[in-house]
């Protein structure tokens, strides 16, 4: 156990889910966090409707995170993103910009982001967008619907091949 300052609480680091075959544990992932291109083909619905397709996406592996895919902007319909005033910053990545996703009568606020001017190294981000998999109707990978990883700041896509534990729920915050 780890002791937390000005905390009397102890947080237990987790242990990790050995992965099976075929699997992929996000403890073995890397920190700072790399981008992977990927030839799965994701599918994104809000709204009732087909948002976005694209078999060209990148995902960004971080230690204890799901990967978040970032599809091409190409991939999304005309005027599923509504670009947000606001900006947020990640150590590794840069400043993020956000936009509202929007798509038979359905608005999700900030639910997309983008790096317009990624740090080195990241640089495949600057024409992708990742969406927050929790607001959406769906989100696929090669069929397959992924569940989202817990927390709202996180925009983690789990699939049977991810294992953990996943940062985001409550009492990971000192992981």
């Amino acid at each position: 156990m780890v002791p937390v300052p000005g905390n009397s609480q102890f947080f237990r680091r987790p242990k990790p889910v050995k992965p099976k075959a075929g699997q992929e544990s996000v403890w073995d992932y890397p920190r700072p966090p790399r981008v992977e291109p990927r030839s799965e083909r994701i599918v994104v619905r809000l709204g009732g409707q087909v948002i976005a397709d694209s078999a060209h996406a990148v995902r960004v592996l971080e230690t204890s995170h799901p990967p978040v895919y970032y599809l091409p902007l190409d991939a999304f319909r005309s005027g599923v993103l509504v670009p947000r005033e606001g900006t947020s910053f990640c150590e590794f990545k840069g400043e993020a910009s956000y936009f509202d996703v929007v798509a038979g009568g359905v608005v999700v606020r900030r639910g997309g982001w983008t790096y317009p001017q990624p740090a080195r190294g990241f640089e495949a981000l600057s024409s992708r967008v990742a969406l927050y998999p929790e607001h959406m109707d769906s989100c696929e990978v090669d069929g397959e619907q992924v569940t989202f990883q817990e927390g709202s700041f996180y925009g983690g896509w789990i699939t049977h091949r991810i294992v953990g534990p996943f940062k985001g729920g409550p009492g990971t915050s000192g992981w």
